[in-house]
C-alpha cells in the first residue's frame, strides 16, 4: 500500500497517453495498484449480455483506470497543472501547490 497525493474529487490533467491534454475529475482512487479513474478519460467499451428477461444487452462505454503517474493535479487557485508539496501549519499537514504555494485541501 502506498500513499497517493491525489484524492477523489480532485481535478487532474492527463500528461501522457492517448488522452493527453484532457482534464477531468477523479472519480475513484486505488492506492494498492496506484491507479485512478478519471471522468471521461480512457473510455473503454464493455459488451454486456442480457441477464434477465426483458433486459437489453449491448455495448456500454465507461471509464477505465489509468496510472496515477500519467496525471498531474490542477491547482484550484492558479489553474495550472502542478506537483504536490506538503506543508505543516498549526500542527496540521496539508497538500500545497508547488507553483503558487497555496493550500489545495
Amino acid at each position: 500500500m502506498s500513499k497517493l497525493n491525489i484524492k477523489t474529487g480532485d481535478t487532474v490533467k492527463v500528461i501522457t497517453g492517448v488522452d493527453k491534454g484532457k482534464d477531468g475529475k477523479v472519480m475513484s482512487v486505488n492506492p494498492e495498484t496506484g491507479r485512478i479513474v478519471v471522468q471521461n478519460v480512457n473510455m473503454v467499451t464493455r459488451h454486456t449480455k442480457p441477464r434477465r428477461q426483458g433486459q437489453e444487452g449491448g455495448r456500454l462505454s465507461k471509464e477505465g483506470t489509468i496510472n496515477v503517474s500519467n496525471v498531474m493535479i490542477v491547482c484550484p487557485r492558479c489553474n495550472k497543472p502542478t506537483r504536490i508539496g506538503h506543508m505543516i501549519e498549526a500542527g496540521k499537514k496539508f497538500r500545497a501547490c508547488k507553483k503558487c504555494g497555496k493550500k489545495i485541501d
